[in-house]
Formats: structure tokens, C-alpha cells, sequence
């Protein structure tokens, strides 16, 4: 007699549980940051902040090749040209041109008043030859992303304007996003280390030394930033070459700015050392060095970068109110806040209202990383709801 064969009727799943499966096993297999990942690329708005930044930080790498003229070169004639629109069509073509400018002095005013001169277009190109500057101080090269490849000033395009000494306005906006972009990712950057070292050792062993560093975090927190700034950029030598100052400045920033963080990892640190994972450690003989930076920081290591995030854009800004106020980086250096400097005075804004314009550049650069900051902070936790 034949014996029936075994699983003859085998179950078979509806589609959508076996899809349900096979995700829910992923999910429990997957990493913590690849879970940081997915969850954050649902954040479709802060997914495009990010490319905003992206673009921000390609520009802080190679700020010369997205320049259209030496930012530095000077030309009175050329003083207050106002922006320039660019055409992408030439009748029926794609070819991007811009209508040149011409300038007539007022018979009363002696005053330069800038037309737009119809008949004449000046075409733009991509990558063209200008002048000459070094890739990453490596290379030297003499390629830009776009421009009109003319030296003559009748063919010159200024897409941003030009300032009260003729300088580009554009070229001069690249290398202030370079220095202040830097200015706020190094600040922060110190901030960082200052608040999990110190913020660290402080919840870790406590005794004497959580009081030191928490009476430390409460004097600095308690003292009036603009005073301090005040004082502490007063007290910087007026001959220092701009490279001194952007350090003195980073610096002073990153002092001011790690008291927050400190305070938070603390916190953490408080309630992560009485957890199982770091007996556990301690009973298998690691030291307190090892328990800190190999089980305790990655533990909230995602914590620590939207954080880190959102502090960037208070750099920025704080970098950019003191270079406005002439306390902190200094010409001929380039930074947003000397640009708006330009612009100070009412008949400045009446003349040139495109000065303003490095202003904007502050407020975008501010919300993108808030936004990207605050998809990384609801990211941090993928098992959220």
C-alpha cells in the first residue's frame, strides 16, 4: 500500500504577506544607519535640502571655477552695474546670451547710469577661459563653468552686478560661500568634540569632575554672547592676515557653541552607563576609554549629527552678524557678512539694492540645513512612528 507523499498541498502565502515578510526581514537584519537612511529619504523635502547643501559645499571646494572674473579686480568705470538677465533662447535656438550694458554719465549727478543695450547680446558658453587659479592648490588651471571668454568690457556679463569699486558680484559670492560655509562646518566640528569629550567625562565619572565641567557649561552659558564676541574679536591684532582671523574667529565660535551639546551628552551618558551592554563591557575588561568611544558615543551617534546639523546654520549666521558689524572676518577677505557690508547705508540700498542679495544666500543656506537637520533628527529614531 502506497503511503500518501508528504506536503502534498503545500500553504501557499497571499502575495502581499509574503512582500510584508521578506521587508520585515530586511528591517531586522539592516544596520542602524542604513535604517537612518531609509527613514530619511522619505523626507522628500529635506532629500532635496541636501542636494541644496551639496551644491553649496561643491562651490565651497572650487569656488574659482564658479567664478566668472577675479573677485578681487577692480574697476571704477564699472562701479554699480546692475544684474544682467540671462536668455536661454535665441529665437528659435537654445543659446544662452545676455544684453549688454551701456553706460551714460549724468550731466548733473556725475553719476554713472547703466541701460540695457537691446541691439547687442553678449553670448555666454560653458567652460570657458579666464583667469588662471589653482584646483584645491594642487592643479593650475584657467576653466570656468560658464562666462562670456571675453576680457573686453563691453563684452563682460555681471550676473549679480557689480559693487561701488566695479567688482563682480557673483565671483565675490563664491568665495564668500566658501568662507563662510567653512567657517560654520569647522565651528561646528570643534563644537562637536568639545561637547562629547567634555560632556562625555562629566556624565561618565561624575564626582569633582561633572562639577567642574557643569559649573564651566552654566558661566559660559550665563555670559552675554555679543559682550564676548565683542571682547574677544576686539582683542584680535588689526594686522593679522585674513587666515589668522578666519582661525580666531572659528575658534572663538566653537568656544562659545559647545556648552548645548555637553549638556546633552551628559545626559546620555548618565543614563547609558547603568545599562547592560556597558557592564558587560566593563566586566570583559575594556577600558573606560574603549566603553566610551566604541559602545556608549555610537550608541547615539545619529543624535550627535542632526544635532550637529542644526547648530551649522546658528554658526553661519553668527559668523556672518559679526563680519557685517566689522568685528569679525575682515577685507580683503570674502565672507557673506563682509559682502552685506556693502550695504549699509540707505543710499547704498537705493543705488545697488543687489547687494542685498549675499543675504538670501544666508537665509537658504540657514533653512537647508534646519530642514536637513530636522529629517535627520526624526531619522534617528527608525522605529518611530
Amino acid at each position: 500500500m502506497r503511503e500518501p507523499m508528504a506536503n502534498a498541498n503545500p500553504v501557499v502565502l497571499p502575495l502581499d504577506q509574503v512582500v510584508k515578510s521578506v521587508a520585515e526581514e530586511r528591517v531586522s537584519v539592516a544596520s542602524n544607519w542604513k535604517l537612518v537612511w531609509w527613514r530619511f529619504r522619505k523626507h522628500h523635502l529635506a532629500l532635496f535640502s541636501a542636494g541644496v547643501l551639496i551644491l553649496f559645499y561643491l562651490v565651497v571646494l572650487v569656488p574659482d571655477f564658479f567664478a566668472t572674473y577675479d573677485p578681487e579686480a577692480t574697476d571704477a568705470k564699472l562701479s554699480f552695474i546692475p544684474i544682467q538677465g540671462i536668455h536661454l533662447l535665441d529665437g528659435a535656438r537654445i543659446s544662452p546670451w545676455a544684453p549688454a550694458i551701456v553706460g551714460k554719465r549724468n550731466a548733473v549727478t556725475l553719476k554713472m547710469e547703466w541701460q540695457v543695450d537691446a541691439t547687442k547680446q553678449v553670448p555666454l558658453h560653458l567652460f570657458v577661459r579666464g583667469y588662471p587659479y589653482k584646483v584645491l592648490g594642487i592643479f593650475e588651471t584657467d576653466i570656468h563653468l560658464f562666462g562670456s571668454g571675453s576680457q573686453d568690457a563691453d563684452a563682460k556679463v555681471f550676473l549679480l552686478g557689480t559693487d561701488r569699486l566695479g567688482r563682480d558680484q557673483w565671483s565675490r559670492l563664491m568665495y564668500g560661500t566658501r568662507t563662510s560655509m567653512t567657517v560654520g562646518l569647522v565651528a561646528v566640528a570643534l563644537s562637536v568634540v568639545l561637547g562629547v569629550v567634555l560632556g562625555g567625562v562629566s556624565g561618565y565619572f561624575g564626582g569633582w569632575l561633572d562639577l567642574i565641567i557643569q559649573r564651566l557649561i552654566e558661566l559660559l552659558q550665563s555670559l552675554p554672547t555679543i559682550p564676548i564676541w565683542l571682547a574677544m574679536t576686539a582683542a584680535l591684532p588689526q594686522d593679522w592676515r585674513p587666515d589668522q582671523v578666519f582661525l580666531a574667529i572659528t575658534i572663538i565660535l566653537a568656544l562659545v557653541g559647545w556648552t548645548t551639546l555637553g549638556r546633552e551628552v551628559r545626559g546620555r551618558f548618565l543614563s547609558l552607563r547603568e545599562e547592560d551592554f556597558v557592564l558587560a563591557a566593563e566586566l570583559a575588561g575594556c577600558s573606560r576609554w574603549r566603553i566610551i568611544t566604541r559602545h556608549m558615543v555610537p550608541a547615539f551617534m545619529s543624535h550627535i549629527i542632526a544635532t550637529s546639523t542644526l547648530a551649522i546654520p546658528v554658526m553661519i549666521i553668527n559668523e556672518t552678524s559679526l563680519s557685517f558689524l566689522g568685528l569679525g572676518i575682515r577685507p580683503p577677505a570674502i565672507s557673506w557678512g563682509v559682502l552685506l557690508q556693502e550695504a549699509q547705508n540707505l543710499q547704498t540700498i537705493a543705488l545697488a539694492p543687489w547687494l542685498l542679495i549675499p543675504g538670501l544666500f544666508v537665509i537658504l543656506a540657514v533653512l537647508a540645513f534646519n530642514i536637513v537637520g530636522d529629517g535627520l533628527r526624526d531619522a534617528a529614531d527608525p522605529y518611530g512612528h
